[in-house]
């Protein structure tokens, strides 16, 4: 039979099934990606990361030559573990693989809790080939199989962990070091990793992911697959005038929104992100409206966590039908890589929780060759009324949103939070560690869990130990006469239970109280504190009393007709987005991308800028309060408010700043005081956060003790170099 002529020398390392199969497909190259990537994962010897844009290839970029190394024992013996997010991505994966794995002869098992029993006893029978696995059944395998894992992945030769950006920075991302650490030390090798990743800003920080203590040893694969063309439309909506605040009316703008979508995404594939299930249902329910009035088919499909499996995987079933048009509304559930088929394009409605996200979402559209990249966004404001809010008059939703679309264009993303230690991830493991093993020592767990390359190693002997009697005094754990530490009553119950092996908590909101009734729920992102405001259904509320454990937050009116110090959770913003905020506020020219509206709003806010004086004042007395202007993100800002709580002052984030009640204070007394927290010392984190409630952000945050809760709070959300840098530069400026 006659053989075409080889693709390429990586091409030529591939095992002859595998060249046969690509030929089948209609293959004339490899990606830039797999070209790159081959001859460093073939011999399964080494720590690799495999960075290149979404689409580009960076599965078969792994697979392809992890499947060739397994087949060069026959029978194949060895196997390869696929780590990923998303049950759904396994799914697609599985049925990615599957065709090319039977002609191979090898076994493929896809492995999460919506698989059947049948299909992971396969895997369990014959431990061999393609085990494809989220990080939840990872930890339930240690958990329940603790024994059996030699015999189980003993034969292992490589892990893949797909979407590696996904993890980095988040309690999921340290319980799946740990869990691989677990792993290596259960085999007694390192096995090696192989990390694949779409939006990965520094590779130094997936290197140190990826092999703690050994980030110089991960051989790191960047392909470019030539940036194609992206269009980019951001459109303005104004919402008209309330004549009266006192009646609950629709804002107008969701509807005229909805109408362009159906006017100008009938008939194709596309994603709309309008950032929050609630708007999910909201624009899908006006979409489906307008359908019906056109007597059209229904085009346009819900997606969000809230929604049953079956009902997400009709919408994803819906994406990928060739025959069909879709549109799914949904939230950050179809960021990542699930193979959607051709989206034509990306709607983006306000602005996106980060850069990072906005530019994964584009990245779903434009992936047929000569097809752009088409994202639309739309910005609403609030029209302008004598004496309305400052972010109104600086229409901070529509720059926030340009500064976010520019910063993507030009490829720059928020750099993960690596350096959260993430304890309440440490709580589970403890607990997850003593089922594996039927019992552990205090001294072996802590060698396990935070000794040399341990995903928990800035972790003391002390502070360990003060976990462990915290836990015990919770009865989630207790020692037996020997010294052996096992489940206490409670910690039994807990890890008995399927919830257990997630090592992240459900979005959960604050459920609000007005004198004994519910006014709804709100989702919270800061430390809140007694006094503070909060707005909500158009009104303005103090805060009474939080309630950690009940997710409740009990509130009154605010008198005064005060603006809110406080409005709910739209995202942590880094310093970089306020930064290119504040420059297109202060510049001249044209923003390209936006509409004739938004051009307007953009008019607008200059002039407010200018009139403000904002280039050259940092605070300005807006009533009630002074705003202060930081241009800061929201992890610095919020360290400046705890230490104006710590001296008796009210303080909230308030967007590119924050606000500080007045209570009788003037700009001149607030700036002096800023400028005075420059010369001070800081106090420990315990302190500044003392008397601060909503810090039990992660799942087994109720389980540490406070001065831990506090310290692994402060390493996620608090940059406190950049907040004192800050206040030098306004002390600098006042001695001027």
């Amino acid at each position: 039979m006659a053989t075409s002529a080889p693709l390429s020398a990586s091409f030529e390392l591939l095992d002859d099934r595998i060249k046969r199969a690509i030929w089948a497909q209609g293959w004339d190259q490899l990606r830039a990606a797999q070209e790159a990537a081959i001859p460093h994962v073939v011999e399964a010897d080494r720590d690799v990361i495999i960075a290149a844009a979404t689409a580009a290839g960076k599965t078969e970029a792994a697979m392809l030559p992890a499947l060739t190394h397994l087949l060069r024992k026959e029978p194949v013996d060895q196997a390869i573990l696929y780590l990923s997010p998303l049950k759904a991505l396994i799914n697609d994966q599985f049925h990615r693989l599957v065709g090319l794995c039977e002609t191979l002869e090898v076994p493929v098992v896809a492995w999460h809790g919506d698989i059947s029993s049948g299909m992971k006893s396969r895997f369990l029978k014959d431990p061999r080939g393609v085990l494809l696995i989220t990080p939840e059944s990872m930890e339930a395998l240690l958990c329940t199989k603790g024994g059996a894992v030699p015999r189980l992945l003993g034969r292992l030769a490589l892990l893949v962990i797909d979407e590696l950006h996904a993890f980095i920075g988040s309690e999921r991302g340290k319980q799946l070091q740990s869990l691989l650490h677990r792993l290596d030390l259960v085999l007694g090798r390192h096995v090696p990793r192989v990390g694949l990743s779409a939006t990965l800003g520094d590779m130094r920080l997936g290197a140190e992911f990826l092999r703690p203590a050994h980030a110089d040893d991960v051989r790191i694969v960047t392909a470019s697959s030539g940036a194609g063309e992206v269009r980019v439309i951001v459109k303005g909506y104004q919402e008209p005038a309330v004549i009266d605040r006192k009646k609950a009316h629709e804002p107008a703008s969701p509807a005229l929104i909805a109408q362009h979508l159906f006017e100008t995404l009938r008939g194709s594939n596309n994603l709309v992100f309008p950032n929050s299930r609630r708007e999910v249902e909201r624009y899908t329910h006006l979409l489906t409206r307008l359908c019906q009035r056109a007597q059209a088919p229904v085009e346009f499909w819900p997606h969000h966590g809230s929604l049953s499996k079956e009902l997400r995987a009709d919408t994803e079933s819906a994406l990928k039908r060739k025959d069909l048009p879709a549109t799914a509304v949904c939230t950050s559930t179809l960021e990542l890589g699930i193979d959607l088929g051709a989206v034509k394009s990306v709607a983006q409605i306000g602005p996106p929780p980060s850069v990072a996200a906005l530019r994964q979402r584009l990245g779903r559209s434009g992936r047929r060759k000569g097809e752009p990249a088409i994202l639309r966004g739309y910005a609403i404001e609030d029209a302008l009324v004598p004496d309305c809010d400052v972010d109104v008059q600086l229409r901070t939703g529509t720059i926030q949103l340009a500064a976010m679309v520019a910063l993507a264009l030009e490829g720059w993303f928020e750099p993960p939070a690596a350096a959260g230690v993430h304890l309440s991830t440490l709580v589970q493991q403890v607990l997850s560690l003593i089922a594996q093993m039927g019992g552990v020592t205090a001294q072996r767990a802590y060698q396990t869990l935070c000794g040399q390359a341990a995903p928990f190693q800035g972790v003391s002997r002390a502070d360990f130990a003060a976990l462990l009697r915290h836990l015990a005094a919770k009865d989630l754990l207790m020692q037996d006469s020997a010294g052996t530490l096992l489940h206490g009553p409670l910690g039994e119950r807990i890890v008995n239970h399927f919830s257990f092996y997630a090592a992240f908590a459900a979005d959960e909101e604050y459920r609000l109280l007005a004198g004994g009734k519910p006014l709804g729920s709100l989702p919270v992102s800061q430390a809140l504190m007694v006094g503070q405001r909060i707005l909500f259904a158009g009104q303005t509320w103090r805060v009474d009393q939080v309630s950690d454990r009940d997710r409740t937050i009990v509130v009154s009116r605010a008198g005064g007709g005060a603006p809110p110090l406080f409005a709910g959770d739209t995202g942590r913003v880094h310093t970089r987005v306020r930064e290119r905020m504040r420059e297109i506020l202060a510049g001249k020219g044209d923003v390209p991308f936006l509409d004739r509206q938004a051009q307007l709003f953009l008019e607008q806010a200059r002039r407010a800028y200018s009139d403000l004086a904002l280039e050259r004042t940092n605070l300005l007395d807006t009533g009630a309060q002074i705003r202060v202007f930081t241009w800061l993100g929201d992890a610095a800002n919020e360290v400046i408010c705890l230490l104006l709580l710590r001296k008796g002052l009210t303080a909230g984030l308030a967007g590119v700043g924050l606000d500080v009640q007045k209570d009788g204070l003037g700009e001149q007394q607030v700036g002096e005081l800023l400028a005075s927290l420059a010369g001070e010392p800081l106090p420990p984190i315990e302190d500044l956060l003392a008397g601060a409630a909503n810090l039990e952000r992660e799942k087994w945050d109720w389980a540490l003790p406070p001065a831990l809760l506090c310290r692994s709070y402060a390493s996620v959300r608090l940059d406190v170099v950049e907040a004192r840098q800050w206040l030098s530069s306004v002390a600098s400026q006042s001695r001027k």
